[in-house]
């Protein structure tokens, strides 16, 4: 997570931070948990595909300023795929906003996430 990024603009002692991030990056985890092992975080990414496939087709349509983030080719890593805002158009992606100002902790989260995401991507 790029807590640094949020809007408005947030501050948390570190303590409270390093928490915060294992808690979002657990969040699937957490869903399934607390249902007990009888579901799991399937609505959050339905969600999450609806709101994109909208967001695509408000694009389409000539709407602009649509911004979602999306896993696509780039060159803001080392991985040849990575999770970024895009700039939606016409077009489809008109262009990959970047990953911003980071933090330490952020292009330290994201430099041990290489090699398990450099993996997938292989992988397919």
């Amino acid at each position: 997570p790029l807590i640094s990024q949020c809007t408005p603009p947030v501050s948390f002692p570190q303590e409270d931070r390093d928490k915060l991030t294992v808690r979002i990056q657990n969040a699937g985890t957490e869903v399934v948990e607390a249902k007990a092992g009888t579901g799991s975080a399937t609505l959050s990414m339905a969600y999450a595909g609806a709101r994109f496939a909208d967001s695509v087709l408000q694009a389409l349509s000539g709407e602009e300023g649509i911004v979602e983030c999306a896993f696509v080719e780039s060159e803001e890593t080392e991985a040849k795929y990575f999770s970024t805002p895009i700039l939606l158009g016409r077009n489809g992606m008109e262009k990959n906003l970047g990953l911003g100002k980071l933090i330490n902790q952020e292009l330290d989260l994201i430099k041990a996430a290489m090699p398990e995401l450099k993996k997938n991507i292989q992988k397919g």
